[in-house]
């Protein structure tokens, strides 16, 4: 049933397709009439509803796509669970991204200590001494030593896009552009939209971000860049260490520009740390918890430089104010205990069993798939609809590479933490099954 738009003002239309995508009426990818059909329709000036739809731009719900119009964005910013992936009844679902609950650690253990140690009773955080923990901070430099990041100076998030977001704040505005993995991290490029920020793609290969793609973004006009240490997602990309050496070389050279490291999968990777960051006046490198030790855990430690992580910290004190210092003891009661330790060994071994297994298994099926590190396959495909809607049909639901990709080929991504030894080879199967032609290559 078509969609009948309504409003008079920029405002009314605007809230309108948002009433549309809430009610289930619009959804990702969707056209939106032409500017000058809509105002015909409305009876209003095209100036109107070109206001209207530079808004909604703004607002990161639409996107213009060049000959094809101006359309929904693949997870436009208007909260409404339905707009995730429908997963048919005893279909398995691979495209949620998370880890794989049974590999967490147990956290009634560690509350339990918690709560019979003297400090729980002592209550010593109050509005005016909230903030982060100083054993929390000693313990997260001690990590990031073992690692090869100097701390300057070091704050606590409440997660990492928290993190990335507070670091971008302070240094840009609307229309400052950043350059961007791509494809990459879907959350980051719909931040990027939300804070009205443009991203410039940067392509990557299985050690990371290319080093001609970031000297074009550079030369483009980035004012700052955000890379992957490892377990890019969605490609399992991590930056080896001639690769780190070669981007550190193109960003001495631009010592103005903001550099943003994310290791969110810490020590979930088998890959070893090869830090990008520390060549420029102002970065930031972003490691969370919440991959390791579960996701409801909203916690990074953010490293930097000092007047960088001062600004964080400012800000964040005229808005959340501080990372629960409940939360806080809690990370260091996890940190501090060698059978968690024991435990993350462990599903850091089984996640990359079950990855290597995949791409193994589709690589024996003619299949290309990419996943250096990380809980996620990369796939390239010539038709991702078609893709999609074939592994649905056999019982398996992915991810559509679209709301991971700028200007890089289609693709599909399945996240490998759920999944057994024996879904391998049907997997395989299946996504062979789904392929009709051979894809190109995404990087070498």
């Amino acid at each position: 049933m078509p969609v009948r738009y309504h409003g008079k003002t920029a405002a009314e239309i605007v809230a309108g397709v948002e009433e549309h995508l809430r009610a289930g009426r619009l959804g990702p990818g969707d056209p939106l009439p032409p500017v000058r059909t809509l105002a015909a329709e409305l009876s209003v000036s095209a100036a109107t509803v070109a206001s209207a739809y530079r808004e909604l731009r703004h607002r990161a719900v639409i996107e213009t796509a060049g000959r094809a119009g101006t359309r929904i964005r693949a997870r436009p910013t208007v909260g409404r669970m339905a707009l995730r992936l429908d997963v048919p009844a005893g279909a398995r679902d691979l495209a949620e991204g998370g880890p794989d609950p049974r590999l967490l650690p147990r956290l009634d253990g560690p509350l339990a200590r918690l709560a019979a140690s003297p400090v729980w009773h002592t209550p010593t955080t109050g509005y005016d001494r909230a903030g982060a923990l100083p054993e929390l901070l000693t313990a997260a430099r001690d990590r990031l030593a073992a690692d090869g990041v100097d701390a300057p100076a070091l704050t606590v998030t409440s997660g990492a896009l928290d993190g990335i977001e507070r670091a971008l704040a302070t240094h840009l505005g609307p229309g400052d552009r950043v350059a961007v993995e791509d494809p990459g991290w879907a959350n980051l490029l719909d931040l990027l939209a939300a804070l009205r920020l443009t991203p410039v793609p940067v392509p990557l290969d299985r050690d990371g971000p290319t080093v001609d793609g970031l000297r074009s973004a550079l030369a483009a006009g980035a004012r700052a860049v955000v890379v992957t240490s490892r377990a890019q997602n969605p490609t399992g990309a991590a930056v080896s260490a001639d690769r780190a050496a070669a981007l550190r070389a193109v960003l001495a050279d631009r010592p103005d520009v903001l550099v943003i490291e994310d290791d969110h999968a810490a020590e979930l990777s088998e890959q070893p740390l090869t830090p990008v960051v520390g060549g420029t006046a102002a970065w930031v490198f972003v490691r969370s918890v919440s991959k390791p030790y579960g996701p409801d855990l909203r916690l990074a430690v953010v490293a930097g430089d000092e007047a960088t992580v001062d600004r964080i910290v400012g800000r964040q004190r005229l808005g959340a104010g501080w990372v629960s210092t409940v939360l806080q003891r809690l990370v260091c009661e996890l940190w501090s205990d060698p059978d968690v330790a024991r435990g993350i060994r462990h599903a850091r071994e089984q996640y990359a069993a079950r990855r290597d297994g995949l791409v193994a298994a589709l690589a024996d099926r003619g299949v290309t798939g990419y996943g250096r590190s990380g809980i996620n396959v990369w796939i390239p495909v010539t038709d991702e609809t078609a893709a999609l809607t074939r592994l649905r049909d056999a019982g398996w639901v992915a991810a559509p590479g679209a709301a991971y990709r700028l200007v890089s080929g289609p693709a599909i991504r399945l996240t490998v933490s759920g999944l057994d030894d024996t879904d391998l080879v049907p997997l395989a199967d299946a996504v062979a099954a789904a392929l009709t032609h051979r894809p190109a290559r995404y990087g070498a």
